[in-house]
């Protein structure tokens, strides 16, 4: 199996064991529900910029390197569900806190999602995307993968992507989306 086989094979694994893990919770149906507007946005502005904030942050915070993916997701697909023209442009920084990557769960659950910090719905998507995020994490590590290795890189870099957009799918899920089979 060649590197991008691999990659490719860990990234499938582990979003449809986090697809599981959401439905099991209540906070999916059973399938990822995706979007191009929304997987576009995070390969072509977002993905660079949290990578490398994720990075710095993975050593001391590793669950939320990967938990805060998960909200970035929800936002851009609240953005996309609410008004696509005017959000699609937002930016990384637009969506960090005042304390910059450290608060932007915050930032995202209170003034994009508009759910206050400490309410019923805030802490149950903070819940699962912990759940999400330790889950995705042990998967990683499960994966013997050599330290400071490209593969340890471009395989975290798959995690990340896969945690952003179990996050879009949640919020997709939680906005009343669904799959349905047209005939």
């Amino acid at each position: 199996m060649d590197e991008s086989e691999y990659l490719s094979a860990y990234e499938q694994r582990l979003q449809d064991s986090l697809v599981r893990l959401c439905t099991a919770h209540g906070m999916m149906d059973g399938q990822l529900l995706e979007n191009d507007d929304i997987d576009f946005k995070f390969t072509d502005t977002l993905a660079k910029p949290y990578l490398t904030d994720a990075v710095r942050e993975y050593r001391q915070y590793p669950e939320a390197a990967l938990a805060w993916a998960g909200y970035l997701g929800m936002a851009i697909a609240k953005f996309w569900d609410v008004d696509w023209q005017t959000y699609q442009q937002v930016s990384y920084a637009d969506l960090q806190g005042p304390h910059g990557f450290d608060d932007m769960d915050e930032r995202i659950t209170a003034q994009v999602l508009g759910y206050e910090l400490d309410s019923e719905q805030a802490r149950r998507i903070a819940d699962m995307l912990s759940a999400c995020a330790t889950e995705a994490l042990s998967t990683l590590r499960h994966e013997h993968i050599e330290p400071q290795s490209p593969r340890a890189y471009y395989s975290f870099a798959r995690t990340v992507q896969v945690l952003y957009r179990i996050g879009a799918s949640i919020e997709l899920f939680l906005l009343g989306y669904k799959l349905e089979r047209l005939n």
